[in-house]
């Protein structure tokens, strides 16, 4: 899935949700924040992006490496522009 930040010093940016707890999800860019480690952030401070793209669904169900984690935030930006 993806996720938006809705605060702290990374408010707006967008991440892969990579793995989930009770009240946490562990967020992954591909640049600043990795696969392997990846930012833990409170679900309440997360907004779920619920209406994706068919191709990016496909995409976000396997497991990602940080190349296809950053290419799934390029592809959502791009369709966000169009």
């Amino acid at each position: 899935m993806l996720a938006k930040s809705l605060s702290g010093h990374d408010k707006g940016q967008y991440y892969v949700i990579v793995r989930e707890e009770k009240e946490y999800v562990y967020l992954a860019d591909g640049r600043n924040r990795s696969v392997l480690a990846p930012k833990k952030k409170n679900r309440k401070h997360i907004q779920i992006v619920k209406n994706l793209p068919e191709e990016l669904r496909d995409l976000i169900a396997q497991p990602l490496s940080d190349t296809e984690v950053k290419r799934v935030l390029k592809l959502w930006r791009k369709s966000q522009d169009a």
